[in-house]
């Protein structure tokens, strides 16, 4: 996959992607022996697409937000709305 192939993976939307053409996270392995890069190669080949894949049978659309607040900021204040 290369860097306009990886750009325009971002773009996509679970909404508009077809369940069958989604892979099931729990099917990739990668082998730990292998270097940071090399393990991250092997996890976009088998993943094909990391911004939409299935969890079981549930598809999973991640994207991030444009603003600029650590993921830490965003969880006190989740759950001090909790109480």
């Amino acid at each position: 996959m290369d860097a306009q192939q990886f750009k325009d993976k971002t773009t996509y939307s679970i909404e508009n992607v077809s369940k069958s053409d989604l892979v099931d996270i729990q099917t990739v392995k990668i082998d730990s022996a292998l270097t940071d890069s090399e393990r991250m190669f092997r996890y976009l080949e088998q993943i094909r697409n990391p911004y939409c894949f299935l969890c079981g049978d549930t598809p999973v659309g991640i994207s991030f937000a444009d603003e600029q607040q650590e993921l830490s900021t965003v969880l006190i204040h989740y759950f001090c709305t909790l109480k």
